[in-house]
């Protein structure tokens, strides 16, 4: 036993200066990258479509403060933020990295139903919808992304190509979509024909 406390000793003399430095800035102010409006509204929103829909919405909200391309009206900003919260703000690497953890959470919702339930019919739908949207953000992002020098920028569009390149991935794999065939206004005229 008397071994064991000897064993102990150096490695406590290694560990305690580093328990004992002051936290660093960032460990002091974690920036979340949903607001609290947004996580209230992803937790409030239970099926995976839906919800996967709130994420697309908050990386578009960060797209918007990003590039101003399709900007809404007065009115409807202000409609928006009633339910949504005030636009985010923060650096251009913030709403980065903010627009990367979005996608990361999203993938993580899709693979966490996969886990529980693989056969759900909303999985290849969320995932269908999240490619098409990471795609377009993507590519509203490309100019931004030729411009970046900063490496905190830099960083945050390589968690974002990583994060749209996964999930496109994931989507290649879907088998191709099912139409479903009901009898719409068009097939009960000609069925009448």
């Amino acid at each position: 036993m008397i071994t064991t406390r000897t064993n102990l000793v150096p490695l406590a003399l290694l560990v305690l200066p580093i328990l004992l430095l002051p936290p660093s800035v960032g460990a002091i102010q974690s920036r979340d990258h949903l607001t609290p409006q947004e996580v209230e509204l992803v937790k409030d929103t239970q099926v995976l479509d839906q919800r996967i829909e709130i994420f697309v919405k908050a990386a578009d909200r960060r797209l918007l403060v990003l590039t101003g391309v399709d900007a809404p009206s007065p009115k409807q900003l202000k409609k928006d933020s009633e339910k949504w919260g005030e636009l985010p703000n923060g650096s251009r690497a913030e709403l980065l990295g903010d627009i990367a953890k979005i996608l990361d959470e999203a993938i993580t919702n899709i693979d966490d139903v996969s886990a529980r339930d693989e056969k759900n019919p909303l999985i290849p739908k969320a995932l269908r919808k999240l490619a098409t949207e990471a795609t377009r953000i993507f590519d509203q992002l490309r100019p931004l992304r030729e411009q970046a020098k900063a490496d905190a920028e830099i960083a945050g569009f390589e968690e974002l190509t990583e994060n749209a390149e996964s999930i496109l991935e994931a989507a290649k794999k879907l088998p191709p979509p099912v139409e479903k065939k009901g009898k719409g206004k068009d097939d009960k005229a000609k069925a009448k024909n």
